[in-house]
């Protein structure tokens, strides 16, 4: 299998990070982009073969992603993993992080993808872009009010590309991750816990309840499901959950 070439935004940690060992082991050339420089440094050390690399750059800022783009200026891109968020609670007020979290997971989404399409239209066979939504996009969480929106809305956009881009036989699929035992979901895990006063133990035995396996996914079971979409020829426009069931107590 001739050997491609990835772009992976918030390839630094958790999922992001899982997704480009996954295409690295495959054989295929990865192109990590991400805000932190140090923990790209760290995917890019652990990943097997050569020929990878990591861009700075920050979704949220169109000259940001347009600067990374010249540095891979004549590349020709294969795929496009749009896997860059943020998480938490927002809340009406001066503090409120509805602008941040739409501004990273919905409108750097739409830069990100926009920003490499003239590199992704390059290679001349099936094309790919997979979009990281989440569970949330169908379920409701109180007071997640911005992350709850910004993921149904990769949906929608995820569905418009697929019938704008589908001439030129690129496929568009969004995946719908549950809870995944990463850092965000840990983080989210102790945050919930504290504000409701108990142990984070305790409040993961609960948030388990809705989840009809009763289990975290593994990052790695997120990839292979990317990897899939990545090889394949006839889904485009679709949303595939991996969330252990979750969405079925919607």
């Amino acid at each position: 299998m001739a050997s491609k070439t990835y772009i992976i935004s918030g390839a630094g940690s958790g999922i992001g990070q899982a997704i480009a060992q996954k295409l690295a082991e495959q054989g295929n050339h990865c192109i990590l982009l991400g805000r932190n420089k140090q923990t790209l440094q760290q995917t890019l050390s652990a990943l097997r073969g050569n020929g990878h690399r990591m861009l700075v750059a920050d979704i949220r800022s169109k000259e940001s992603l347009a600067k990374a783009a010249l540095d891979i200026d004549g590349f020709t891109i294969h795929g496009l993993i749009a896997n860059s968020g943020v998480g938490g609670e927002n809340y009406w007020g001066d503090a409120d992080r509805w602008d941040d979290i739409i501004a990273t997971n919905l409108t750097g989404t739409y830069n990100f993808v926009n920003t490499f399409l003239p590199q992704l239209r390059k290679a001349g066979d099936e094309k790919q872009i997979v979009i990281t939504s989440s569970v949330l996009a169908r379920l409701g969480v109180a007071n997640y009010s911005a992350y709850c929106a910004s993921k149904a809305g990769l949906l929608g956009l995820m569905r418009s590309w697929a019938v704008q881009f589908a001439p030129e036989k690129i496929l568009v699929n969004a995946i719908c991750p549950g809870w995944v035992d990463t850092e965000m979901s840990q983080d989210g895990l102790q945050g919930i816990a504290d504000g409701i006063g108990i142990t984070k133990a305790e409040f993961y035995d609960i948030a388990m309840q809705s989840v009809p396996l009763r289990r975290m996914s593994e990052p790695e079971e997120i990839a292979d499901l990317v990897f899939y979409l990545t090889q394949q020829r006839s889904i485009t426009g679709q949303t595939i959950d991996i969330n252990c069931g979750a969405v079925m107590n919607s």
